[in-house]
């Protein structure tokens, strides 16, 4: 793998990677770090403490996610998997070929790369928090698509959608599965949905192919985030080593347990970390008290039956949806555009 000195571009406060021949990610990750440090440290010295979901994602965080992707539990991966094979068809019928394709959340770009062959996009842009998920990944990509221009972008989505520097003109296909829309709260959905939308407007044809979990029973929801291997409490509690790496803070992450629930009112699963007993971490200099039971929130996902999610998207600004589901109704995957479906 072949890497350059890396470029600022000052007008978009990006910096710009050449980490293969012809593949480049842009790194649109820089923030105040102060700032994102006292938002850190303000949610861990709160009551209840919370740590915001992005910090999952290191290296181990991001494997460990993968991981649990395959478990028996966790049935939403391999149910949208199941409903992209079985209406690949009409899904590319809605959406058309040889648009960009904006893979949002790529991770591994495992969920984008297998859309390549049938959308044949003539670009791929995959768009992440972690760096080390996308520089693995986007040169095989792009030596297996020679014909598709590949690159990267690194951004936070909590901050919005910082993308309009790096996709061309033309019709744009977004992509953002794995209910991963469930991560933010529904307002916060709301307008995140309207950045994309706005995207979309720029230029006809352009649309949004994502998935959403749907509510089912409270008791294989909570169990689809604490599977039996344990996986789930693992990506959990490593959250605490990515903070003591970034905090230089002491917590014993043996001595919190992972909690799945299900909050029926709130329609949306909570995890947390539960302090095993009572203990004390210096963070910031300042001496926070976990008494025994005391939960940190680390991730909410919440859950939308079908009709609840067709109104937000069009509270969004798109004005054409279809939706696909499985047999049993346990997701849906959705195509929202501004223009005629076929």
């Amino acid at each position: 793998m072949q890497r350059t000195t890396a470029r600022i571009d000052t007008a978009f406060r990006a910096t710009t990677r050449l980490i293969d021949r012809g593949v480049a990610i842009v790194d649109r990750r820089q923030l105040d770090a102060a700032v994102e440090r006292g938002a850190l440290v303000a949610g861990l010295l709160g009551k209840p403490a919370t740590i915001a979901p992005k910090y999952f994602y290191d290296a181990t965080g991001c494997a460990l996610f993968c991981r649990i992707c395959k478990q028996p539990e966790y049935y939403p991966t391999r149910t949208e998997a199941a409903i992209f094979d079985l209406e690949r068809q009409g899904i590319v019928t809605a959406i058309g070929t040889g648009k960009q394709f904006v893979d949002l959340g790529a991770g591994d770009c495992a969920k984008g790369e297998a859309w390549l062959r049938s959308l044949r996009p003539r670009a791929y842009v995959a768009v992440d928090i972690a760096a080390a998920a996308l520089e693995q990944a986007l040169p095989a990509i792009a030596h297996a698509n020679a014909g598709i221009d590949v690159r990267g972008v690194l951004t936070d989505f909590t901050r919005g959608l910082d993308v309009a520097s790096d996709i061309d003109e033309g019709p744009t296909t977004f992509f953002y599965p794995g209910s991963s829309i469930g991560n933010f709260a529904p307002a916060d959905a709301l307008g995140f949905l309207r950045e994309i939308a706005r995207h979309c407007s720029r230029d006809a044809g352009s649309g949004l192919l994502i998935g959403a979990d749907t509510k089912k029973d409270p008791a294989r929801l909570a169990a689809a985030y604490d599977d039996a291997a344990g996986v789930t409490a693992a990506f959990n509690r490593n959250i605490l080593r990515n903070v003591n790496r970034i905090l230089g803070t002491r917590f014993q992450v043996d001595r919190f347990a992972h909690v799945a629930i299900y909050n029926q009112a709130a329609s949306r699963i909570e995890m947390h970390l539960e302090a095993i007993d009572t203990q004390s971490v210096t963070i910031d200099g300042i001496a926070r008290i976990f008494s025994a039971g005391e939960r940190i929130h680390t991730e909410s996902s919440y859950k939308y039956s079908p009709p609840e999610f067709i109104a937000i998207l069009e509270r969004a600004g798109f004005a054409r949806i279809r939706v696909w589901q499985d047999a049993a109704g346990d997701f849906a995957v959705y195509y929202a555009s501004n223009a005629a479906i076929a």
